[in-house]
């Protein structure tokens, strides 16, 4: 893996209202980069060969505040679940990706008719990371490759990822550049997908805290009204360990296709472009168009992941996500 080790310092642009002193600093190591905001730590990005997919964690609102979950990277903390093992923190992936002329080790699910990168039981596929470089003293670019679980690679991604103060917290920004290098692709209909987190177990609604709150920009609330909704982006929040802090996910809505939300009452928050009328998803049904990518064509996706104090208002979610929509 091509890794350049080294200290990038940016000047944040004069937009939006600044949540705290400091300014965006990234660390590039062997096998994960650190974002900052001055010196308190934002996420780790973990891009080591040795797991299944890149993932971030831990990530913090404003004041050092845990919003997703630490379990299996860090146990026995307060309200642990220990349940589905594959959602560490924050990821970008897949749950079904369809090569054509390609054979591929089918995975263990029956419902996979391609790779799996979204779970890792057996057979499942894996997204590796082969260079990570700060970029234009702006931002840092990887390379990663789709791959069944023998190694044979099905696609090629570009991964740009940047760090903002934006509203009442801070803004990761993800670009995606999903290029059908190899072959023809089919995004295969599934609810398992694609940009994820798993929120701090403290906040989960299963965990019935006073203050824990699921919406969307639509003013909708709980999962019943959520799931499966298109909506520009959603938001978990509640108290950890006595402080009131959440987290949102931005879907740009320059995106083609546009995500519909599987967010659950047990702690999952995703945004997925590919699911359709099989996936269950209320504003998909009767969809069968399944999103394909012709051999040399690409896809651009653009999520946006904000960590804030407080609930959606407090912690200016909507402002913050006019500011993503700005950020070209």
């Amino acid at each position: 893996m091509k890794i350049r080790s080294l200290l990038f310092i940016a000047l944040l642009p004069a937009t939006g209202v600044c949540a705290e002193p400091g300014r965006p600093v990234i660390k590039v190591g062997k096998d994960q980069v650190e974002f900052l905001m001055g010196n308190e730590l934002v996420t780790r990005y973990y891009i080591g060969h040795d797991i299944a997919k890149p993932y971030f964690w831990p990530l913090n609102a404003p004041g050092n505040v845990p919003v997703t979950r630490g379990w299996p990277m860090e146990r026995g903390l307060p309200k642990e679940t220990t349940d589905h093992v594959h959602q560490k923190s924050a990821w970008f992936c897949h749950g079904d990706v369809i090569p054509e002329g390609i054979t591929v080790v089918p995975s263990a699910d029956k419902h996979v008719k391609g790779v799996d990168t979204w779970s890792e039981g057996k057979g499942h596929g894996r997204i590796v990371c082969n260079s990570a470089e700060v970029q234009s003293g702006e931002w840092l670019r990887t390379e990663n490759v789709w791959q069944d679980s023998a190694g044979t690679k099905i696609l090629d991604e570009t991964r740009a990822i940047s760090l903002h103060a934006a509203g009442a917290g801070r803004l990761i920004v993800l670009d995606i550049d999903l290029d059908a290098s190899v072959c023809s692709v089919t995004f295969g209909d599934t609810k398992e997908g694609s940009m994820g987190v798993r929120v701090n177990d403290q906040i989960r609604l299963a965990a019935k805290g006073t203050h824990s709150a699921l919406v969307n920009a639509d003013g909708k609330s709980g999962e019943a009204s959520v799931w499966g909704m298109l909506s520009d982006w959603c938001d978990y929040s509640g108290e950890i360990d006595g402080k009131l802090a959440g987290i949102a996910l931005f879907d740009d809505p320059t995106n083609k296709p546009r995500a519909c939300w599987h967010s659950r009452g047990y702690g999952l928050m995703a945004a997925n472009p590919f699911g359709r009328s099989e996936s269950g998803f209320p504003a998909r049904k009767g969809d069968l168009q399944l999103v394909k990518l012709a051999k040399g064509e690409h896809l651009h996706l653009r999520y946006g992941i904000y960590l804030h104090q407080g609930n959606a208002k407090d912690g200016e979610v909507a402002a913050a996500f006019e500011q993503f929509t700005k950020l070209k």
